[in-house]
């Protein structure tokens, strides 16, 4: 069994259906509830939940679920048309991105908990799968709170500066979106400002030489705006990487 214990904490895979409900619960606060917005009786869950590993981060002396998320595997020659990204993203030109892949989804802390070795360990546990399975590209969405582009507005300026290649540049599926790379041509933004207005998991993303599309997809439902991003693992700079494999070396 998979297991990585750092300090007050552990990362393991779930095990059983149990564990699955932990996680959705967990979810469901820090997606939903926290926000006001009611859906799911309490959990978070779909059909993609079935097909991922559960990455469950909890702490030892109580035993609560602080930190989750899903992972679902594509072989190197399988195409990524079924990933949970692949709803509202075109991502065909990725199936020629050479070796595995990995989707990372639904990554979520608790809303109480904000212990920074938290999110190490949960990277940390990320890197030794990412080297068990020799996954080539990292990749997934990363969500802006609120589906109205303008208060976002610095942030997705500042993603002008970190596009996909032309070759595994995802295509405009979603029905609803916003071209930010043409629309913000022109916005000026503080570098540290805009920094720090990035989700926490997509800021990680970009430190790691991560890259995003060239759109942002609108999510009235969850009241969410997203972009997918990517990691092309060969590119991590060393001394990131190196970072991430000390929590289990």
């Amino acid at each position: 069994m998979f297991a990585l214990t750092k300090g007050r904490y552990t990362a393991r895979l779930a095990e059983t259906t149990g564990d699955v409900a932990l996680a959705q619960a967990l979810r469901h606060r820090s997606f939903l509830a926290r926000r006001g917005l009611a859906a799911g009786q309490g959990y978070d869950a779909d059909a993609f939940d079935a097909q991922c590993q559960h990455v469950l981060v909890e702490e030892r002396p109580s035993g609560r679920l602080v930190c989750c998320y899903r992972l679902m595997c594509f072989g190197a020659d399988q195409s990524l048309a079924t990933s949970y990204a692949a709803q509202v993203y075109g991502l065909s030109g990725l199936d020629g991105f050479v070796g595995a892949k990995l989707e990372l989804g639904r990554f979520c802390l608790d809303p109480d908990w904000h212990d920074p070795d938290i999110l190490r360990l949960a990277w940390g546990a990320m890197a030794q799968i990412v080297d068990a399975g020799q996954v080539s590209l990292l990749f997934g969405c990363s969500s802006f709170e609120g589906a109205e582009w303008q208060p976002h507005a610095k942030a997705l300026a500042l993603l002008r500066g970190h596009l996909a290649p032309n070759a595994w540049m995802p295509v405009q599926k979603a029905p609803e979106v916003f071209g930010f790379t043409e629309a913000l041509r022109d916005t000026p933004f503080d570098l540290r400002d805009a920094l720090q207005s990035l989700p926490p998991l997509l800021r990680t993303y970009l430190a790691m030489a991560g890259w995003v599309s060239d759109h942002a997809v609108i999510d009235r439902q969850l009241d969410t705006l997203h972009v997918f991003t990517a990691v092309e693992i060969e590119k991590i700079p060393p001394a990131r990487a190196r970072a991430l494999r000390a929590i289990f070396e």
